[in-house]
């Protein structure tokens, strides 16, 4: 019975100072709702990059070159040689580069690669109509290109594009094939790029060599051979020079993701907690103002018999329910703001349920600490003192 009156009196109290309330609750609202936009929007993200790496699979290599003196790359033979290691099953090399990308008076800057056949299994690219490039492709050297969807929009509307010609940087090229939609990476559109024979992009680029590719090895049993015995091969290249070359494999890196974006979650919900403890604060220099202008109705209730402990649980659920509405509201911006950013960004977004649950809790934490102090002192005030005051 007295904690509903508790309750109903603090409602009332809030309802009476909307603006000072609202304003009260604001740091909370802010708080709650950045932690859970910004660990949604970490979540989706880290979901998103997991989910691209387990399509490539854990047995990949990935090399670059920054080579030694004036050898700053390798030969498409050199890398090509890498497909008799014990252990390997593919090889991928590229080249890219940004181009321009013209057909009738419509022109386009995109992603241009220079690829080969193998590119299609290890990169996981396919074509949704045409076909896709070929080992005769790169031998003679063939203009021929395969185009992603959005730069196909781009260039053709609704058209189909294959059999059409393009002019890559002032180059006729005949598109071969349309790439299926793959969505965003971590480098960017994977639709807005077009493909062409790896010889082909050495001259059209002027590339003096290759400084990426990719292994695949038979299983995730043979990787680590793989990796030593690439690196074994390469320190014989660089006369073991430092930093000559890297090679990374999918789960090392997919591992280190998982890490770096855990850890920036973390610090991104740390920074947002700091807005609810400020909010808390608040809600304390609120609670002692509140004290100070209501000392006489306190000086009441005390002298018509209301215990200590009736003002101090008074005052307590007084800012708790202000930090509670705050946690509610701050739910709902939070849940809002989320569901805002997934729409209009290519962000993909998880909603971090259990980060709600954890904030909500947090702010109502917060309502009864920051209320213990205000409510400490309305409790000891003595009657007589409290009835002389205006």
């Amino acid at each position: 019975m007295i904690l509903a009156q508790s309750i109903r009196m603090a409602v009332m109290s809030i309802v009476g100072n909307k603006v000072r309330s609202f304003l009260t609750m604001l740091g909370i609202v802010i708080g709650v709702s950045s932690v859970i936009l910004l660990v949604s929007v970490g979540q989706g993200v880290t979901g998103q990059i997991t989910s691209q790496f387990s399509d490539l699979g854990t047995n990949q290599l990935t090399v670059m070159i920054t080579g030694r003196g004036a050898v700053t790359s390798l030969t498409a033979e050199e890398v090509a040689a890498f497909s008799r290691v014990p252990g390997v099953d593919l090889v991928s090399p590229t080249i890219s580069s940004n181009v321009t990308a013209k057909y009738r008076n419509l022109h386009t800057n995109v992603s241009l690669e220079g690829i080969t056949p193998s590119y299609e299994k290890v990169q996981n690219f396919h074509v949704q109509s045409g076909r896709f490039l070929l080992d005769i492709d790169n031998e003679y050297r063939q203009k021929a290109a395969l185009i992603g969807t959005e730069t196909a929009k781009k260039l053709f509307g609704a058209d189909n594009p294959v059999g059409r010609e393009i002019q890559l940087n002032g180059t006729s090229f005949q598109i071969v094939g349309l790439l299926q939609t793959k969505g965003t990476s971590l480098s960017g559109s994977n639709d807005k790029k077009i493909l062409i024979p790896l010889s082909t992009s050495e001259r059209l680029l002027q590339s003096k060599g290759i400084q990426t590719f990719t292994v695949t090895a038979l299983s995730d049993k043979d990787v680590e051979s793989v990796k030593t015995a690439i690196g074994q091969i390469l320190d014989r290249k660089f006369l073991r020079a430092k930093d000559a070359y890297s090679v990374f494999d999918s789960k090392q890196m997919l591992d280190t993701l998982k890490k770096t974006s855990g850890t920036l979650s973390l610090a991104l919900a740390g920074i947002a907690g700091i807005s609810l403890f400020v909010g808390g604060i608040g809600i304390m220099n609120i609670m002692i103002i509140s004290v100070n202008e209501r000392t006489r109705e306190i000086g009441i209730r005390k002298a018509i018999g209301a215990k200590k402990i009736d003002i101090l649980l008074q005052f307590i659920i007084e800012s708790t329910v202000l930090s509670t509405m705050g946690g509610i509201l701050g739910i709902g911006a939070g849940l809002g703001l989320t569901w805002l950013a997934g729409q209009l960004t290519a962000l993909q977004v998880g909603y971090a349920w259990n980060m709600v649950s954890i904030s909500f809790l947090f702010s109502l934490f917060i309502g009864v600490f920051f209320g213990i102090l205000p409510a400490n002192k309305a409790a000891r005030l003595r009657p007589i003192y409290a009835l002389r005051t205006d």
